[in-house]
């Protein structure tokens, strides 16, 4: 099936009632009739236990998501953090090396900066754009290459062929974050990347109600990643696997509004007076390059006056849902990295990263230019 088709009829495939969309499994556990079918779990003959070791919604939300990106198996979290981490901890272990690209989202960052470093895992950052600035940083120590396909917040797209390259070289595992692009755009897996994973609390989800994440990969991969969710208690709600599965029926109609408007909103800015640059993906992918435009204003702009005078644009710390809202990286999402780390990379107090919704794009370009015209010192 063609990818319009797919993301709207992938859909559990062990059910044995034959409901058109798939009930919310609501519960906690799953009962036996005897102590020979509670055994037959620890057998494999039965699926389901308890809800943090397996429940249909969460294993349909892992499902799709892994038939969208042609991946064999996937898991589902309780956030995309969670399904970083999953998927990082089923292929590294204490005393072992990631090199990270260095313009990477700040929960990430963080993640790998700060909390891996006590499971005894070291994270050099680097200029994933120069590739020889990876292999220069290989160590004996190295197991992994991460890196996102749309980096958070200034939208580079990574060489992720020349990443895997790499890898092969060096026997190395990559891993890439999928969130910006989603597999409507690209699909890392396919490119030869080991491991992907998305914040299904964005674009796979769509709607702003539910915070959730999938880790796709091998059959091998993933059950190890599946082993860390259960044993480290980061497993997905039913109910939030449920709504995550059908806003992610949308994804094609939504993604391809969302990125026609962010195309059309990053030239109608670009060069506007009071915008110093703008940042979106040219020619990304074959079906455009994401919903994600990144501005920062000139010198001669009031970021406060910008932010107040949005009229009807929101301002969040997240992205992705179906309304046009606005973030800014210094405060929120890279908030956690120090005044250096944010320098190289160019976050700035004039930095603000627009998550461009389906409403009419007319009124998306001129709310924008409204705000910057309000802003102008």
């Amino acid at each position: 099936m063609k990818f319009d088709t797919k993301v709207v009829h992938s859909t559990l495939h062990n059910r044995s009632i034959k409901s058109k969309s798939t009930p919310i499994y609501q519960t906690s556990a799953f009962t036996f009739s005897s102590l020979e079918e509670l055994e037959g779990f620890y057998e494999g003959k039965s699926p389901y236990l308890y809800s943090r070791s397996g429940n249909p919604n969460t294993d349909e939300l892992g499902e799709i998501v892994a038939a969208l990106e042609g991946a064999p198996a996937g898991v589902a979290a309780a956030s995309g953090l969670g399904a970083i981490l999953a998927g990082i901890l089923a292929v590294t272990e204490s005393g072992d090396h990631i090199i990270a690209a260095e313009d990477i989202y700040g929960g990430t960052y963080q993640l790998l900066n700060e909390e891996l470093k006590t499971f005894g895992i070291t994270t050099s950052f680097v200029d994933f754009s120069i590739p020889e600035e990876i292999e220069k940083s290989i160590t004996p120590q190295t197991k992994l290459l991460y890196s996102e396909s749309i980096t958070n917040p200034f939208l580079r797209v990574e060489n992720m062929d020349a990443m895997v390259s790499i890898a092969k070289k060096h026997k190395l595992v990559t891993m890439i974050d999928n969130t910006f692009a989603t597999p409507y755009l690209m699909t890392p897996y396919s490119k030869g990347v080991d491991i992907v994973a998305h914040s299904a609390t964005k674009y796979i989800g769509g709607h702003s109600d539910v915070t959730a994440g999938v880790t796709v990969g091998s059959e091998e991969v993933i059950a190890k990643a599946r082993t860390k969710v259960i044993n480290l208690g980061f497993n997905l709600s039913p109910h939030e696997a449920w709504l995550t599965v059908r806003g992610c029926k949308t994804l094609s109609l939504r993604m391809k509004q969302q990125c026609e408007n962010a195309a059309e909103l990053a030239e109608a800015l670009l060069g506007y007076d009071g915008i110093k640059k703008v940042y979106y993906p040219k020619d990304a992918a074959e079906k455009g390059s994401g919903a994600i435009v990144t501005i920062e204003l000139s010198e001669q702009n009031d970021i406060h006056r910008f932010f107040t005078g949005l009229s009807w644009v929101k301002i969040v710390p997240t992205l992705a849902g179906v309304e046009t809202t606005v973030s800014y990286p210094q405060g929120t999402s890279h908030r956690a990295l120090s005044q250096e780390a944010r320098e190289k990379i160019g976050v700035n107090q004039q930095v603000v990263r627009i998550s461009v919704g389906i409403e009419d794009s007319g009124d998306i370009i001129q709310a924008f230019k409204d705000a910057v015209d309000s802003s102008r010192l």
